[in-house]
């Protein structure tokens, strides 16, 4: 089985492929998330595991737009626990180290940290653990990078402080995607939908108002503005029921309150 990961071996999406589909699998590496759609599209993979929200920063909003723009179905999700690591070459303290490169997302989330070493300068890269690879084959003094503790494992590094994060308790929801599936899961007990809405008054509410009166939670809602209609946007919802069937019957409601609808997955609740 080979699944697309943004990011190379070490990475927390490798973590999250090896945990979901287990360590026998091939990586097809990508480094934006932009690349991974084509690659699913074009059976290059079997799977695409791609990172959607984080609950610090908050929804992966563009992720969603490749998902819906590439006809691709969710149909699964993984949460990962993120705990980030200062890493460099072995033998070396942390008042030796000069700069530290990492993904922008990881910079932010340990900032707090680095102040007590104002002497380091934080470097925005595209990849963690490709900045521990790179740390590893260019020999590079120094040099810290913020990944994950299998990225040290991987690339023979030494962690010089764990777990950094600021805020401790910090996870990132992951999805499955594959090529457009047929729908009607009836194991499944989460959706995930994008809808447009009339230019009506009150149209959000009584699509609100329809999912409650069929037991359907509305875990999650994200606007995201529809590139050709200026001022409009698509909602992006996530849904979770216990009863298959009532879920499918708001859908049903739902589509003579809403201009359009479209399911991009049903799936387990993994939470």
């Amino acid at each position: 089985m080979k699944i697309a990961i943004q990011g190379i071996k070490g990475s927390y999406h490798h973590i999250v492929a090896e945990n979901y589909f287990g360590e026998a699998i091939e990586l097809a590496e990508c480094m934006t998330f932009a690349e991974m759609p084509d690659k699913v599209i074009n059976g290059e993979v079997d799977f695409a595991v791609m990172a959607i929200e984080n609950s610090i920063a908050g929804a992966i909003l563009p992720n969603y737009a490749l998902i819906d723009e590439a006809d691709l179905a969710i149909v699964g999700e993984y949460y990962l626990e993120i705990n980030h690591n200062l890493m460099g070459l072995k033998g070396q303290k942390i008042e030796e180290i000069k700069k530290v490169h990492s993904h922008p997302m990881a910079l932010l989330q340990c900032r707090s940290f680095f102040k007590n070493y104002p002497h380091i300068k934080l470097i925005e890269d595209v990849d963690t653990a490709d900045v521990a690879k790179r740390i590893q084959e260019n020999q590079l003094k120094k040099v810290g990078a913020i990944a994950s503790a299998k990225a040290a494992e991987i690339y023979d590094l030494e962690l010089i402080a764990e777990e950094i994060q600021t805020i401790k308790k910090n996870f990132t929801r992951f999805v499955i995607v594959q090529s457009k599936e047929r729908l009607n899961n009836v194991n499944a007990t989460k959706a995930s939908l994008k809808f447009v809405l009339k230019h009506e008054s009150g149209s959000l509410g009584e699509v609100l108002i329809l999912l409650a009166n069929h037991k359907v939670n509305l875990s999650k809602i994200q606007s995201l503005p529809i590139i050709d209609r200026p001022w409009e946007y698509a909602f992006f919802a996530d849904l979770v029921f216990e009863d298959y069937q009532e879920y499918k019957n708001a859908m049903a409601d739902i589509r003579n309150k809403v201009s359009s609808l479209k399911i991009l997955g049903e799936y387990k609740d993994n939470k």
